[in-house]
């Protein structure tokens, strides 16, 4: 596989980030990649951030007054991407995550931190490459299938059906 350029920001300081959650990060994003047959170089950018962060953005972006777990800024349409005429990649996008949301759903879910950052960049990254869960039920499952694949590849399978209780 050709390279792929993951560049990875700390913007808070609520949640320290656990050694290897870069690596993880990185190792998720190409796990897609090659899921999805990717061909050439590709630069993606991923930034932690707080719910504070994250609520201005989705209010910005998405005009939801309310923090959110992961924002997906997406550089493409239809498979035609920018390119970094230095690099040749193909900029993929912007992946922002809200580290407080992780530990969170984490912990309502019952899985490691690791796990849950690593299921939110593999579907950040599924969303940078075009695929979009709120337009049918059926791209949702078909979404979740692929996060699932990805997941179990990485050695992070789901401890839980991701469906909470009514009183949850």
């Amino acid at each position: 596989m050709e390279k792929i350029r993951v560049v990875i920001e700390n913007q808070q300081k609520t949640v320290k980030i656990p050694t290897g959650l870069r690596m993880l990060v990185r190792r998720c994003c190409n796990a897609v990649l090659r899921l999805e047959n990717f061909q050439g170089p590709a630069e993606i950018s991923v930034t932690f951030v707080n719910n504070e962060q994250i609520q201005e953005l989705n209010r910005q972006y998405r005009q939801k007054d309310m923090p959110t777990d992961v924002l997906s800024f997406p550089m493409g349409e239809n498979g035609q991407y920018d390119v970094n005429h230095d690099t040749g990649a193909k900029i993929l996008g912007d992946i922002v995550i809200s580290m407080e949301k992780a530990v969170e759903q984490a912990k309502r879910y019952g899985h490691s931190l690791e796990r849950e950052v690593g299921y939110l960049t593999a579907h950040s990254m599924l969303h940078l490459l075009g695929y979009d869960h709120e337009k049918s039920g059926l791209e949702r499952v078909h979404m979740r299938e692929k996060e699932e694949l990805v997941m179990s590849q990485l050695g992070l399978p789901s401890t839980s059906s991701y469906v909470l209780t009514k009183d949850e």
